[in-house]
Order: C-alpha cells, then sequence, then structure tokens
C-alpha cells in the first residue's frame, strides 16, 4: 500500500490523512490484506462485504439506525458541563463537523493528527491513522436532562420544548441500576466494522467537548445482536440463542415510517423531532454461568425457539410465525412465559422495534463471573407505547428473567439528519 506523504514545510514532517493513505476515496477493496495482520476485514468482523465502505453523515435522518449494523459499538453519555446556551451550541457544531469528517474517513480536526503545528496539541488523536472508514456512523441524542435538571433547572431556555414522552424511563421490576451508569445529558451511538475506529470516534467527540461536556458513562460492544437488513444473518447472542428475528429491517420502509419515525403529526409538542426517534439504551447482565448449566430443552423453553436454527418451537424455520395455540400434550407448544410470546408484538398491539445490540464482556466481577451481557439499543417512534409496555411484560412475565439483571437504563431523544451547512438538532435551537 502506497501513503501520500509530503513534507509538512520548514518541518520535516510526513503530512496523513486517512483518506491520504487509502489513496483518496473510501474504497476499501486494495487496503484489506495490509490490516489482515492486526484487524479484520468487513467480512471477517460480519459484516456485510457488498456493502459501502463508508456512509453519508448527512441525510433527512441520521445515520446509525436505518442502516445496515455494523460489528462494533462505542457507546458513550455525557454530561453537559456549561449552562451557557451559545457553548451548547457551538459544541453540537463541532461535533457536527467531526463526525461527518470522521466518517467519510478523514481526522476529526480539518488540519489532521500530525500536520499541525509540532509545538502544538493536535486535533486529531492519531490511532485511525490509515484504516478505512469501515462503515462508521455517529449518532447524537439529547436526554431529558438536557431540557430540565433533576433540581428542575433549565439551563438552556429549551424546557419548553422538551417532548412530551422524553422522560426518564421507571424503574421496571427487578432493575438493579448504577445511577452512575445511567441516564445523561447528551449520548453518542458509534458504531463501524473496526473497534478502533469506532473508540476513535468517540475518544476525538470528547476531547472536542472538553470544558462543555463530559463523559458520564460508556459502554463497548462486539458482535451485534440483531440485524438490520435482510442482506444480514440473524447474529446470537451470550446465551447462544439467534437474537432479534423479527427485528425492524431498513427495507421494510412502511414499518420505519410507523415504528421508528416520529411524524409531523406526533402529539409530542416538539415539531423539531420530525424525522427523529428515541433512543432506549439498557445494560442487561446475564448470569452466564448459571445459564450455562440449565438443560438445553430448558434453554429452548425459556426462550421459545430451538438454539440450532432459531425455529418458534412447534416449526421449522427461523421465520416461521410462532403458533401461540399450538399444543403439546397438554401444555402450550411455545410457553406461556417464554421469551417470545412475552414481548411478541400480537402483545403489544403490533408494536416493533428497531433494535441495534450488542455483547459485552467486561473481564469479571466480584465474585468471579463474567461480567457480560448484552447492551441493549432500540429505536422507537413512541416509548411510552412501544418500550414501556413490553419492558414491563418481560420483567413480570418472562422466564429469561431468572438469567438477566438490568444494571444501566437511559432514554435519549434522537433529532432527524442534519442538511448541508446544519448541525445536529438545530431546529431545537430556532
Amino acid at each position: 500500500m502506497t501513503t501520500s506523504s509530503t513534507p509538512t514545510p520548514g518541518t520535516g514532517r510526513a503530512r496523513f490523512s486517512r483518506r491520504g493513505l487509502l489513496g483518496g476515496g473510501v474504497a476499501v477493496a486494495g487496503v484489506a490484506g495490509a490490516f489482515a495482520t492486526g484487524r479484520g476485514t468487513a467480512e471477517a468482523a460480519g459484516s456485510d462485504p457488498t456493502g459501502p465502505a463508508a456512509y453519508a453523515f448527512r441525510g433527512e435522518h441520521q445515520a446509525g439506525i436505518a442502516t445496515p449494523v455494523q460489528d462494533r459499538l462505542h457507546f458513550a453519555a455525557f454530561d453537559v458541563t456549561t449552562d451557557d446556551r451559545d457553548e451548547l451550541v457551538s459544541l453540537l457544531t463541532d461535533w457536527t463537523e467531526a463526525a461527518e469528517r470522521m466518517t467519510a474517513g478523514h481526522g476529526a480536526g480539518p488540519v489532521g493528527p500530525v500536520e499541525g503545528d509540532p509545538l502544538l496539541p493536535p486535533d486529531d488523536t492519531g490511532e485511525a491513522i490509515g484504516l478505512p472508514p469501515s462503515r462508521l456512523t455517529i449518532t447524537i441524542g439529547f436526554g431529558p436532562t438536557l431540557f430540565r435538571t433533576a433540581d428542575g433547572t433549565d439551563r438552556f431556555g429549551l424546557a419548553d420544548r422538551r417532548p412530551a414522552v422524553l422522560e426518564e424511563l421507571p424503574h421496571f421490576p427487578a432493575d438493579v441500576l448504577d445511577e452512575a451508569l445511567s441516564g445523561g445529558d447528551l449520548c453518542v451511538q458509534a458504531c463501524a466494522d473496526d473497534p478502533q475506529v469506532a473508540v476513535h470516534a468517540v475518544r476525538n467527540l470528547a476531547r472536542i467537548g472538553f470544558g462543555r461536556a463530559e463523559v458520564r458513562w460508556s459502554q463497548l460492544g462486539f458482535g451485534r445482536t440483531s440485524s438490520t437488513s435482510t442482506t444480514q444473518d440473524t447474529a446470537r447472542n451470550l446465551f447462544g440463542f439467534k437474537d432479534g428475528t423479527a427485528n425492524v429491517k431498513v427495507e421494510e420502509d412502511h414499518a420505519l415510517d410507523d415504528q421508528v419515525w416520529v411524524g409531523a403529526d406526533d402529539d409530542t409538542g416538539a415539531g423539531w423531532m420530525t424525522g427523529g426517534t428515541y433512543l432506549v439504551a439498557r445494560r442487561i447482565n446475564m448470569t452466564i454461568e448459571v445459564w450455562d448449566r440449565q438443560p438445553l430443552a430448558d434453554q429452548e423453553a425459556f426462550i421459545g425457539r430451538d438454539k440450532g436454527e432459531g425455529a418458534p418451537l412447534g416449526a421449522t424455520d427461523e421465520f416461521d410465525e410462532p403458533d401461540f395455540d399450538a399444543v403439546t400434550g397438554t401444555e402450550p407448544t411455545i410457553p406461556v412465559d417464554a421469551h417470545v410470546r412475552v414481548v411478541h408484538p400480537d402483545f403489544h398491539g403490533g408494536a416493533r422495534m428497531l433494535r441495534r445490540g450488542y455483547n459485552f464482556v467486561d473481564g469479571t466481577d466480584k465474585l468471579g463471573g463474567l461480567n457480560a451481557g448484552l447492551f441493549f439499543i432500540a429505536f422507537v417512534r413512541d416509548p411510552d407505547t412501544q418500550f414501556v409496555p413490553v419492558q414491563n411484560a418481560m420483567a413480570k412475565n418472562d422466564a429469561m428473567m431468572e438469567y438477566l439483571r438490568f444494571t444501566s437504563s437511559a432514554l435519549f431523544a434522537v433529532p432527524p439528519g442534519a442538511g448541508d451547512g446544519e448541525f445536529i438538532g438545530q431546529a431545537l435551537f430556532a
């Protein structure tokens, strides 16, 4: 692989950019071999190798929602540390410009990681030098406390523009939340096929936000636990089962309009959210070791699907519709407390979600077990009717709850995409 490096006048230093190291443009076919030793290609990462090397940042909707889900995640929630409205706007403007550069394969700043004055800090941290865009998407959301803090303070004059459904999620049965790992004024979801590209994105947005925002909590994820496109196979969670078979897919235009995107006539009191959506984040710790000691038949009964093919019990194919009326002997073929039955849209007014969850393993806990599980992310048009009832039903009736602990929870309003010359969320401040 050749590089387009030239000396910086007066310093003898070489000038680099991510796109320059790729010979310009965003195609990655010619560079896959160069990274085979240290990192996987898109195909090895379990993504769609025929998909684009980069997604456009600007558009009607933010990227990272109705785009084929990538293999890696770095999610971060931020607390805004300034009370100045103009500084908040400048932060969102700077984040928008940096995100557009990074998703296209450039550095976070306009100068570059090694191209600036050697006596000043670089405007990019440099760990993504030479890496392709890796289908990076950066999605930005606003938490309830951005509009009014827990003590009722309206820091930015936005309280009357808070969507009616943007409230802290209720405390569900079986929640054991760590408040330090919940909530936040802002969120950033960075997804990519290369973990270093995703981490680079969040790291640089945090650096850019210094003095205006700071990381409250964050989560790394690997091995997507859902498919968001018909071109992708259904992935598996750490219980070994296929996850998200009935997920909303990006090809389902009607379902996206009905279940994901906020409409102009939605009764939210926030017209600036038209074309946006709501992001639910829940960190689910799994008691892996206990689950692993359960018989296969019990595991399948808890889920309501067979472990091999992912078919509903009593069916043969993963995408067969579950037959909740079927009986085996004297008992329902799919138990009444099986996960598939408890959360199925048929029992929740047809409510569906667009899920983009990820597995995580964060070392071991104090008892020596794996600190592992599922970082659940879902995008919905109305969390009050699509998420809250389903989570309540799951918490009260789902057999799988014996093996789950919900340790983090947050809800964010994700505004529509930014057009040329706009910043994310600009309509909120109009």
